[in-house]
Parts: structure tokens; sequence; C-alpha cells
């Protein structure tokens, strides 16, 4: 019997990866620098008192945490794999953290530089794991 015509066109060859893209793409470093703009923009708004710029720096400052989150989930999904969750058993609860003091209850929702602060230390609790899973 033939095969319809849209099955005989489509590519018959079976691909996989360990990862969707090379793994030389991820870094922590990512979300490192939009914390530290996330802080930058924290002192800036408790040093003024405009509040068009208090509003633009609010606005700015969620944005940047949310990329914060962002990066921190691509690690998370795409560069993380069983076997790091295996040898370091609190990746899982340093990223949930890190994302948590990046959302609204942390740096999303207030202007505090201290909750900033501990949003790059999470970070770089992370980009240690991540550099010891690179050797």
């Amino acid at each position: 019997m033939f095969k319809p015509l849209v099955k005989r066109l489509l590519p018959h060859a079976h691909v996989s990866a360990h990862c969707d893209l090379p793994c030389g793409v991820y870094d922590p470093a990512q979300a490192r620098i939009e914390a530290e703009s996330v802080k930058a923009v924290c002192e800036k708004y408790q040093a003024n008192e405009d509040p068009e710029f208090r509003t633009r720096a609010m606005l700015i400052k969620e944005q940047r945490s949310h990329l914060v989150k962002e990066h921190l989930w691509v690690l998370w999904t795409d560069y993380f794999k069983p076997p790091h969750f295996e040898a370091y058993p609190e990746l899982h609860t340093l990223i949930n953290e890190a994302t948590k003091l990046a959302g609204a209850a942390g740096t999303k929702g207030a202007a505090d530089p201290e909750v900033a602060d501990k949003l790059l230390a999470k970070i770089d609790e992370i980009a240690k794991i991540f550099w010891e899973t690179k050797k």
C-alpha cells in the first residue's frame, strides 16, 4: 500500500540531544547582571523623591526582576539534569528561593536594596554549583 504523500515528504531521521542547544549557551551570569541592575534601581529609587522618576524606576525594576526569574528558570529546566540534582540536593531549594526573591514578595514587589543583596547571594550559590557541574 502507498503511504500518503504527506508522510512520504516528512523527514524520517530521528535525532536526540541532551539539551536543546549546545551547553555553552547557559550561564548564571545573565541572572546576576539583571539582579545587579535591580539592586542599582532600588538604590536610585530610595535616593530620589520625584514621583515620576520613582514610577519609571519601579517599572524597570519589575521588568529586570522578571528577567532574573526567566534566566534562573532556563537553568533549572534546560541546563540542570537529574544527576545535578542528585549531586546537589539543595539546588531545587536554592532556585526556588532565588526566584521568590526576584518575585512579588521580593525585588519585584519592593524597592529594598537588602532584598536585592539576598537575591544576588542566592544567584552566587547557584553559580557556584553551575560551575562545579561544568568541570
